[in-house]
C-alpha cells in the first residue's frame, strides 16, 4: 500500500511517498481503510521531533482519520468490518490503511461524509473538553478565541455559541475573520491591525472576558491573560505561534483568575468514559445543526507535504484534508 513516510526529522518537504506492507490487526486492534485524514498542527510538530510523543523512524504522520473498518483483531467487540468510523491515531493516518487500537474508534455521526468526519473528532473534541470541562464556560459568559479561523478555533466558536456564550473571535486577517463570522462569532478582532487589549476592553465595557481559548501562544498569551475578568480562565491549548510563553505569575493573583491546561489526547486515555460522553455530545450538536466542520481544501495523498506546509505557514482556514484515492490538484470545498 502507499503511505507518506517520515524517514528523517525535518520540515514537510522531507517527507516521501513509499510502498509499505499492509498492516495486520493484533489483539485489541483494527485496520482501517482510510477514506480521509485531516491535517492538524501536531502533525507538523511530530515530523520535526518537536511533539511530546516521538514515534520511531520511519513513520507516517497523520493523527485523525475517517474510514471503514477492514479487519479486527482478537478480542475486538466494539466495531466490526464494514463499520464507518473516525479515529484519533496519534500518527500513521497519511496512508491507504492504518492500524490502531479499537478503543480509539467512534462511529461517524449519521449523515456525515468522510471528509467532514476526518475534520471532526480532534478539533471539536479538543474544544468541547476545553470549554465545558476545563473552562466551565456558562451561558451568558464571554469567550475570547485566539487563532479563531483555524480548525480548533472555529470549533470553539461554534461550541461557545451552543453553550450560550458571547464569542469574540481573533485572527490575523479580515479574510479569516469573515470565516469566523460565518460560524457565529459575535465580535471580531484583527490582532495584526488592532490592539487586542484595547478592543477587548471596548467590547466588554471594561469588564474583560470570562474564558480565553488560546491555541496560539507566543506574545498573545500574556495579552489575552490581561484581558481576563475577575475569576476568568485562560485555557492553554497549544502554541501555533511557535513560542511557549512565560506568564507573569502576578497576573493570575491580581485577577483571581486561572491558567488551565488542555491536553485532549491524554485526557482521552486517562478518562475514557468522560471522553466517550464528549464524543456523544459533539455528535448530538452535529445532528442538531449547531456545529459543522469547515473543510477548506482537499489534497491527494501524494500532495500531503503541501497540505502540511500550509498548516506550518498558518495559512489554513478551518481544516485541510488528505483523501487517498483522489488524484489531481488540491481542490477548494466552497460548500463547507
Amino acid at each position: 500500500m502507499k503511505a507518506v513516510l517520515c524517514k528523517q526529522f525535518g520540515p514537510p518537504d522531507t517527507l516521501e511517498m513509499a510502498n509499505v506492507p499492509e498492516p495486520i490487526a493484533g489483539p485489541g486492534e483494527v485496520v482501517i481503510t482510510v477514506k480521509a485524514a485531516s491535517v492538524n498542527f501536531p502533525d507538523v510538530l511530530i515530523i520535526q521531533n518537536k511533539y511530546q510523543f516521538k514515534p520511531p523512524l520511519p513513520f507516517s504522520p497523520g493523527s485523525e482519520v475517517a474510514g471503514v473498518i477492514k479487519s479486527v483483531g482478537d478480542g475486538v467487540t466494539n466495531v466490526q468490518p464494514g463499520d464507518r468510523i473516525v479515529a484519533f491515531t496519534t500518527y500513521g493516518a497519511f496512508a491507504e490503511e492504518v492500524k490502531t487500537e479499537a478503543t480509539r474508534c467512534s462511529p461517524i455521526p449519521l449523515g456525515m461524509d468522510f471528509e467532514s468526519a476526518a475534520a471532526f473528532v480532534l478539533t471539536y473534541g479538543t474544544s468541547d473538553h476545553a470549554l465545558r470541562d476545563r473552562g466551565q464556560l456558562k451561558a451568558g459568559e464571554t469567550l475570547l478565541v485566539l487563532g479563531a479561523a483555524g480548525g480548533v478555533g472555529i470549533a470553539a466558536i461554534e461550541i461557545g455559541k451552543a453553550l450560550g456564550a458571547r464569542v469574540i473571535a481573533c485572527a490575523s486577517s479580515d479574510e479569516k475573520l469573515a470565516v469566523c463570522q460565518q460560524h457565529g462569532a459575535d465580535a471580531l478582532i484583527n490582532y495584526q491591525t488592532e490592539n487586542l487589549r484595547d478592543r477587548v476592553k471596548a467590547l466588554t465595557h471594561g469588564r474583560g472576558v470570562d474564558v480565553v481559548y488560546d491555541p496560539v501562544g507566543g506574545d498573545y498569551t500574556e495579552q489575552a491573560l490581561r484581558c481576563c475578568a475577575w475569576r476568568g480562565r485562560l485555557l492553554v491549548v497549544g502554541f501555533a505561534a511557535g513560542e511557549i510563553p512565560k506568564i507573569p505569575a502576578n497576573l493570575p493573583l491580581l485577577k483571581g483568575c486561572s491558567v488551565v491546561g488542555v491536553f485532549w489526547g491524554d485526557w482521552a486515555k486517562q478518562e475514557p468514559q468522560a471522553f466517550a460522553l464528549g464524543i456523544q455530545q459533539i455528535s448530538t450538536w452535529y445532528r442538531e445543526g449547531k456545529i459543522k466542520p469547515h473543510v477548506s481544501q482537499t489534497f491527494p495523498l501524494e500532495r500531503a507535504a503541501q497540505a502540511m506546509q500550509l498548516m506550518a505557514d498558518r495559512r489554513v482556514k478551518g481544516k485541510v484534508v488528505i483523501v487517498p484515492g483522489f488524484s489531481g490538484a488540491a481542490k477548494q470545498t466552497p460548500h463547507q
